[in-house]
């Protein structure tokens, strides 16, 4: 499928009025468009999102140069097969042996069924203050790509999805897993908490420039996300850190809610950090259809500094608490998504919820993110890292205690995963802090699930028991792709008890289903051009995508509840 053209942009013209103040001080009526999917949904079971390989005779383009993605071809994609759900036994002792008439049965019960999604990285792409500057011209595609241009459209996109799964199979709730900000701002979190409340977006900042003219900066109606399906959040670094990697000093938060682009050095090498200088880090003319790119270059290239076309007092950055706080300003359910009036004050970002109180699932939403006064940082690398202080830790000690008491299985929801990158880089833990975790998680048998997103990557990790004589012991953990970057996605499960004392996880990886010629088409057109030009890392090539039934046995206690449970409720367990 080609990148489509601005002109052949469709959309649909609903009849819904916002009031929208006009420069005068007047309110004036104004009617939204709204963005519709295609009616066809699937996920990659069904089909996958291809990427075409540029022709060789394409040469090689900065990432900013939009304009030339079509003509060198790059970006371009299409619809390929589906992708087989792999049965992974990894937990399993060796003797283990499956049939589906020993595994299913008319008495297999569904628990559970729920969808992931992460690292939407809600961008204000004219503001002051992000990173354009580390990857404009290549480096770090976190720092910029065609993709900053359509975040709040990439979510709806995948709401609308959502809805439509639901309706064929409900889910029973759903987690965002962290970053939903890219960089701790007011505007960029409620653009996030409105897209799933179904507001009126205003996709821009500033003097909002091109709102009429230019397809990402229309305001526009999102659909919100089915009043049925309650969600909850977890928290990632790139909500409380500027970028994800820097604590919010005052001199990023005075550049955040001025107008005069922040001159910064490169804080990924160099030890100052957010104290460097001497490089305007950029921001995107909103009034251009493909972003130009704006006050962004050394220090000394300009002769006074470059500004953007306003201030906004919505940039401004969220501290923990506010950030958390913000939850409780929403339509849909549950009021604080998770969070609690406790946790908003103190800034703890951990909590607890039972998706069905008569259910035997515990989920344990986890702030594993690194704290602003961390001393372990390694200052070269910011503050990326997975990382515990002692009262969280404790606090999920004592949760793993009472649920395993109480006869629950549990599931662990955190933004950053665990025992998948080298101790001390950009996404691992400390080693000696990992091991006693992983040691420590490896008491529980009734611990089934570890769930995260930061690295943008679909990937499975089967953490086996250490005691071959208790399988039980052992617990996957699944990673959920970014909807930022390539390959767009977002995950659903669904958990089956089985008939031989063992339970199934499905997971499934599901592409946001997008009309041709829509923002988010246009955003994963992008998406894909950015992983052609940066060759970013992914899980399972050409399509990212992994889809797979993870087995896990359970501990003697368990079943025999769930056996009762079974005579009770019977269910289809098909995916």
């Amino acid at each position: 499928m080609k990148l489509a053209s601005r002109k052949d942009l469709l959309f649909a013209v609903t009849l819904v009025s916002l009031s929208l103040g006009a420069k005068d001080g007047q309110q004036r009526k104004t009617k939204l468009a709204k963005y519709p999917i295609d009616q066809e949904i699937f996920t990659t079971r069904d089909r996958t999102v291809v990427p075409d390989t540029p022709p060789a005779s394409s040469p090689k383009i900065f990432p900013y140069e939009l304009s030339k993605y079509q003509k060198y071809g790059y970006g371009h994609w299409h619809y390929g097969p589906g992708l087989d759900c792999v049965r992974r036994l990894d937990l399993m002792l060796s003797t283990y042996k499956i049939t589906p008439a020993t595994i299913r049965s008319s008495k297999s019960v569904r628990l559970l069924r729920f969808f992931t999604l992460t690292d939407v990285h809600i961008s204000d792409k004219e503001s002051p203050a992000q990173a354009i500057y580390l990857g404009y011209k290549g480096g770090l595609s976190s720092g910029y790509s065609g993709v900053m241009l359509y975040t709040p459209h990439v979510l709806d996109a995948a709401v609308q999805t959502i809805n439509a799964l639901h309706k064929k199979n409900p889910f029973d709730f759903g987690i965002a897993l962290g970053d939903s900000c890219n960089a701790t701002q007011y505007n960029e979190l409620r653009w996030f908490i409105d897209v799933l409340d179904g507001k009126a977006i205003t996709p821009s900042s500033g003097v909002h420039a091109g709102a009429n003219t230019i397809d990402y900066q229309k305001p526009y109606q999102a659909t919100g996300l089915d009043k049925t399906i309650a969600w909850y959040q977890a928290l990632g670094n790139h909500d409380h850190f500027w970028l994800g990697f820097l604590p919010v000093n005052e001199y990023i938060r005075r550049a955040l809610i001025g107008d005069t682009i922040l001159n910064l050095g490169n804080p990924i090498i160099d030890p100052r950090g957010a104290e460097s200088r001497g490089f305007y880090v950029g921001s995107i003319d909103g009034r251009t259809p493909y972003g130009d790119i704006i006050g962004v270059g050394p220090v000394k290239d300009f002769k006074i500094p470059p500004t953007v076309f306003a201030k906004d007092p919505d940039r401004r950055s969220l501290s923990r608490q506010e950030w958390i706080g913000e939850f409780f300003n929403t339509s849909s359910k549950p009021k604080g998504h998770g969070f609690t009036r406790a946790n908003a004050q103190t800034g703890f970002a951990c909590y607890t919820f039972e998706p069905n109180a008569q259910g035997p699932i515990r989920v344990m939403v986890l702030d594993d993110t690194q704290r602003e006064d961390d001393p372990a940082n390694p200052d070269s690398l910011g503050y990326g890292h997975g990382s515990l202080d002692q009262e969280r830790y404790d606090w999920l000690i004592r949760e793993l205690d009472r649920g395993q008491t109480e006869d629950k299985l549990m599931i662990i929801a955190a933004h950053i995963p665990l025992g998948v990158e080298p101790a001390g880089s950009q996404a691992g833990w400390d080693q000696a802090l990992q091991e006693t975790l992983i040691s420590k998680l490896h008491a529980y048998p009734n611990l089934i699930l570890w769930l995260a997103g930061h690295r943008h990557r679909n990937a499975i990790t089967a953490f086996k028991s250490p005691d071959p004589k208790r399988p039980e012991l052992g617990f996957w953990e699944v990673e959920t792709s970014s909807l930022r970057d390539f390959p767009q996605q977002f995950r659903v499960f669904q958990i089956v008890y089985n008939n031989d004392n063992t339970i199934s996880i499905f997971t499934t990886n599901v592409d946001p289903a997008v009309k041709e010629g829509s923002p988010a088409a246009i955003s994963r057109s992008y998406a894909i051009a950015a992983q052609q030009i940066f060759n970013n890392p992914i899980t399972s090539p050409p399509t990212g995508s992994y889809n797979a039934e993870l087995i896990k046995p359970l501990g003697p206690r368990m079943p025999a509840r769930l056996q009762r449970l079974a005579m009770d409720r019977s269910s289809i367990i098909e995916p």
